[in-house]
């Protein structure tokens, strides 16, 4: 199940997957985190592409471009058109003289995903995990001891916080 909801304090609206068994629900625009059961509801669905449209169509209303928007196609049939639009990344790539495996690889690389590297993120997520009290302070202790650099282990912190993989309660933070 998905809803469009909206937020009392900036008026942003986004989707909450499973509302009926979601506690809370934080705004992507300003970080509030409200109580899932009262939060205004203003489209349900079970099909989240639909839930999708109705919060675009919800928008447009809202900008006053309803004419607009009910112009332009389905979102579905949007990423279908851009799917098959203009070429490629890899004959992009190869086009232009350039390997595109060699880029693949270096890709793999910057994201932690090649050798025994890991990511900014990777480390200091699993910092939450390795502490045994997971303090802002001591899972910045940790992640700067892996190689991270405390001010952007603690952006990092915050940015999971806000994304919803990890949850802060009490100056206690847990990985979700």
């Amino acid at each position: 199940m998905y809803a469009v909801v909206g937020c009392n304090e900036c008026a942003n609206m986004w989707l909450v997957t499973d509302p009926e068994t979601s506690e809370t629900a934080q705004c992507s625009r300003c970080g509030k985190t409200h109580r899932t059961a009262k939060l205004k509801r203003f489209f349900e669905s079970e099909d989240r592409a639909a839930a999708q449209e109705a919060r675009s169509a919800l928008l447009a209303k809202k900008r006053g471009d309803s004419a607009a928007f009910a112009e332009v196609d389905h979102v579905a049939d949007l990423e279908a058109a851009v799917e098959d639009a203009g070429i490629d990344d890899r004959e992009y790539l190869e086009s232009a003289g350039v390997d595109a495996d060699a880029v693949d690889e270096a890709g793999d690389r910057a994201e932690g995903g090649g050798g025994d590297s890991r990511s900014r993120t990777e480390i200091v997520r699993d910092a939450v995990d390795a502490v045994d009290d997971p303090t802002e302070s001591a899972v910045v202790e940790r992640a700067a001891a892996a190689g991270v650099p405390a001010d952007a282990a603690r952006e990092i912190l915050t940015r999971l916080a806000r994304r919803g993989e990890v949850t802060e309660s009490n100056g206690r933070y847990r990985a979700l």
